[in-house]
């Protein structure tokens, strides 16, 4: 295989973009990729900002992560297990109680940037017992009321803290990049 460099002028020219196209139309019989030079300058300029999300009213990460991290319009949160964020207690026992606690503190941290259960567009669900999946789904009906998310729900052999339930969830705010 040969190895072609080649210089594209400038863009403002449209030249540069025609030359560009037909390149990459000829690329089957030659091993290359072609960009313009305005393509990668406005894909670096338009860069996403992230920004920590933190509330008080759901409980701290236990470990190296961020409850929750927005990024343009989606709100990723962080996988919520059964924690009392007030008395930092575990909830334990009835996996109705479990999801419920779980569900808000997902609640709370959308509440902490204007957000609500409506604006959740995905949610994965991490079950110790595949056993419990209806009594997560009477619970989680209840907080998703209309247009429920997409969901994806998982049995995996163990949780942090040996919950029974977590969930990390995805919602679409009202802003852009802020």
């Amino acid at each position: 295989m040969h190895r072609v460099s080649l210089r594209i002028p400038p863009c403002g020219m449209k030249q540069s973009h025609e030359i560009a196209r037909s390149l990459r139309s000829s690329q089957r019989q030659l091993s290359f990729g072609v960009r313009c030079k305005c393509q990668l300058k406005s894909r670096r300029d338009s860069k996403v900002k992230k920004k920590v999300i933190q509330t008080e009213k759901a409980p701290k990460a236990i470990g190296p992560y961020s409850q929750a991290i927005q990024a343009g319009n989606l709100l990723f949160l962080s996988g919520q297990i059964p924690i009392d964020p007030k008395t930092g207690e575990l909830i334990t026992g009835d996996i109705r109680r479990q999801i419920k606690q779980v569900l808000e503190n997902i609640k709370a941290i959308l509440e902490s940037q204007g957000l609500g259960m409506e604006d959740v567009v995905k949610t994965t669900i991490f079950l110790k017992d595949m056993g419990n999946f209806s009594q997560v789904n009477e619970v989680y009906a209840t907080y998703f009321t209309s247009s429920p998310p997409a969901r994806s729900t998982v049995e995996v052999a163990r949780l942090p803290r040996d919950v029974g339930v977590e969930i990390e969830a995805i919602a679409l705010t009202h802003s852009g990049d802020e």
